[in-house]
């Protein structure tokens, strides 16, 4: 900083002048004294700037190697000892179970949709051109303000507190079933009332014609409580132009196991129970015999002393053999093997597929529900793919019935008795046996109201 004085005695102005002056220190870093990661890298310091480079650090992965040593099984290790049936050709041990198990409920969230994730959206609705700036949040508080300006005079009338609203109950609880079900019935009798409030949920150009109730069919449930459904993967009879009406009426009789057969499936019973979580579980697969009508005219006489609206179901001269009581001639088809089986139990014999009839009775149109227990995929049996399988030669012989004489009967009281069982509880267990001498015929054989040769019981499942 430097000053000047005044000179002489003419008065001047003493003026104060500032040097500033600007200094510049270099801060230049070193290289590192080591290689970055202990690995031996050319170093070319900070001037070239390398280092702030994205593709510094790809280079160097693509250069340096991975240090893996890999065994001869590559790190997994297959142990077949232990594995049933895996020396003797059956693989499925090894496989993937057909149905998924289920998922812990912990990992749920590992499962969402990519489109749930990241924040959630706000529910905005659209907002139009030009409209005053307003702040548009899910949650919108409103401030409280205390003024005697914003009170009611006393005498202009209060309006009534609205009443709160009782709390919701928990989810599965019988009070949040009663009141589930209560809605249900509230939103179907406004629906009947006025019939355009009833929407179709996809498509909206739809309009309701007719609505009819729903109601279970309490008297047609079976002894076992539910029906079975059976799909076939391939056509059961010759192809044709027309319908073969004798489907209407088939009957199926389950095939019983061989020695080798329960006790191979015995062992993988014992297999699954000993380790469950690398053993799958074995299906019980079913064997049946399929029996067809003779012809058309038996399958249609069939079906009229079957059907108990029919009011001439008990005349005996709808049977086509007279000898004996009178009877119907079902030759067998072929053996059928069960190929993809589902099984529900009496909780959630309604969840996911049920049977409709419609019935116009004099009481009114409606529709009758029917619950389903399983759901079963048959084919045609492949006798020596299933004896590689179990071990069983192929050379042996299996004796089967050729045909079925089927008489048609009312069912017996202890037959009754389990129908009236589930008729009061649709949804409930049948009681456990200790033994099937202690359970009654209905519970033993499930057979009820047809009757072959030999005093077998045969099974009068109808196809659809």
């Amino acid at each position: 900083m430097a000053s000047s004085q005044s000179r002489g005695g003419g008065g001047e102005r003493m003026i104060h002048q500032d040097y500033i002056a600007r200094i510049r220190y270099s801060n230049a870093l070193p290289p590192p004294p080591n290689p970055p990661k202990l690995l031996d890298i050319p170093n070319t310091g900070l001037a070239s700037g390398q280092y702030t480079n994205p593709g510094f650090a790809s280079r160097l992965a693509r250069e340096q190697p991975l240090n893996i040593e890999a065994d001869a099984e590559l790190g997994m290790p297959l142990d077949l000892v232990g594995m049933p049936g895996v020396f003797d050709g059956d693989e499925s041990s090894i496989q993937a179970p057909a149905q998924a198990p289920p998922v812990h409920p912990h990992d749920r969230l590992l499962l969402r949709p990519l489109a749930t994730l990241g924040k959630p959206k706000t529910a905005g609705g659209d907002v139009s051109f030009l409209r005053r700036t307003e702040y548009i949040s899910s949650m919108v508080s409103k401030p409280k303000v205390d003024s005697i300006f914003l009170k009611p005079s006393p005498g202009s009338a209060k309006r009534p507190e609205k009443r709160k609203a009782s709390p919701e109950p928990d989810r599965g609880t019988p009070a949040w079933i009663k009141r589930r079900i209560e809605k249900s019935f509230e939103i179907a009798a406004a629906g009947l009332a006025d019939r355009t409030r009833v929407k179709h949920p996809s498509k909206r150009n739809l309009k309701l014609v007719q609505a009819y109730p729903l109601l279970p069919d309490l008297d047609a449930f079976p002894d076992s409580g539910a029906y079975v459904t059976v799909k076939f993967q391939t056509n059961p009879v010759a192809s044709t132009d027309y319908y073969d009406t004798r489907l209407l009426s088939g009957i199926f009789k389950p095939i019983e196991r061989s020695a080798q057969e329960e006790a191979a499936y015995e062992a993988a019973i014992t297999a699954y129970e000993r380790d469950p979580t690398n053993t799958p579980k074995p299906s019980n697969m079913m064997n049946y015999d399929f029996f067809l009508a003779a012809d058309a005219e038996t399958g249609e006489r069939f079906r009229k002393r079957f059907d108990v609206d029919n009011p001439e179901h008990d005349d005996d001269s709808l049977y086509t053999i007279s000898e004996s009581g009178g009877s119907f001639r079902f030759p067998r088809v072929r053996a059928y093997e069960t190929s993809q089986e589902k099984e529900m139990d009496h909780d959630n014999k309604y969840d996911e597929e049920v049977i409709l009839a419609y019935r116009d009775e004099a009481a009114g149109q409606a529709l009758y529900y029917y619950p389903v227990m399983q759901r079963s995929t048959i084919r045609s049996q492949r006798t020596k793919n299933i004896a590689r399988k179990i071990g069983i030669p192929t050379d042996e012989e299996e004796t089967h019935l050729d045909e079925l004489h089927v008489q048609v009967e009312e069912p017996s009281d202890e037959l009754k008795s389990e129908l009236d069982r589930f008729k009061q509880q649709p949804v409930g267990f049948l009681p456990e046996y200790g033994s099937d001498e202690e359970a009654p015929p209905a519970a033993r054989n499930g057979a009820g109201g047809a009757s072959g040769d030999d005093d077998q019981d045969a099974e009068g499942d109808e196809e659809d």
